[in-house]
């Protein structure tokens, strides 16, 4: 029989380009998988006011996960929900953000979101003014850009693990969090996902670019590491095989896509 798809992605670097933030080169796939009915879930650093822009703007309508899994988002209409269902996981922003209050007086040198404007955070990032303030709508993370050393990033680190948070590198930025994780968003909407095919067997391919990727990597059937900055660190062990992109971005996203598609009998 085969076997219905489930596709967890990243957004920037992988299914987003990183200078553009197009997807246009990943459309051959993403129709794709609309025809035959496999669920494309987003699992990204954005915040769910971006992503249900971004949705809107791919003309997608499915459950998404926010900020690297503090928030799973089951918008009306999916998964049998009547209404729209928000499931958070993280400490609540405005906690996290004291705690990088206490350590930036004790000299830890950072630029985090909450200190740039929207027009700031544009400039930074090539976002249009109302992009970077749908991205300074936190839930429960904070991005932000390192001004300190190597050596003081460390002592950083470990004064967040400390406080019970996680500094994890993206493609970009580092995000400040806490003990959740996009594997977590994954399994919880798998599990959701699981109910409504019922015995039907279930296979999960997850793409990512970068380290804030790797546990929902490793949580898949079918890993995919899209090429990029900092994809060479995503490691697995000798007895998972993942599957590596050719080329950056969406246009690597779509020849895997394809490929795994045909793979399992798909047209």
């Amino acid at each position: 029989m085969q076997p219905q798809l489930v596709v967890f992605t990243d957004l920037d670097g992988t299914l987003l380009d990183h200078h553009s933030y197009s997807w246009r080169a990943a459309l051959p796939a993403m129709e794709r998988l609309a025809a035959n009915g496999i669920p494309l879930v987003l699992n990204s650093s954005k915040t769910a006011a971006e992503m249900r822009e971004l949705q809107r703007a791919m003309g997608l309508r499915a459950p998404f996960i926010a900020e690297n899994g503090a928030a799973v988002v089951i918008p009306a209409g999916c998964l049998n929900n009547p209404h729209d269902e928000v499931v958070h996981f993280g400490v609540p922003h405005n906690e996290l953000m004291r705690t990088l209050l206490v350590q930036r007086e004790a000299g830890a040198r950072f630029r985090s979101f909450s200190d740039l404007s929207a027009s700031e955070l544009a400039l930074l990032t090539g976002l249009k003014e109302g992009e970077a303030a749908r991205a300074k709508q936190r839930l429960a993370t904070e991005p932000l850009l390192w001004d300190g050393t190597d050596a003081e990033l460390a002592q950083f680190r470990a004064a967040l693990e400390l406080a019970g948070l996680r500094l994890v590198q993206g493609g970009r930025f580092w995000h400040v969090m806490g003990t959740f994780d996009k594997a977590e968003g994954a399994r919880f909407l798998l599990s959701r996902y699981q109910e409504c095919f019922g015995n039907e067997p279930l296979i999960t391919i997850a793409l990512g670019d970068s380290p804030n990727d790797q546990r929902m990597l490793e949580e898949a059937d079918i890993p995919v590491v899209i090429s990029g900055a900092n994809s060479e660190q995503l490691q697995f062990s000798p007895t998972r095989h993942a599957m590596r992109s050719l080329r950056p971005g969406p246009e690597g996203w779509n020849a895997c896509v394809l490929n795994l598609l045909l793979e399992y009998g798909y047209q």
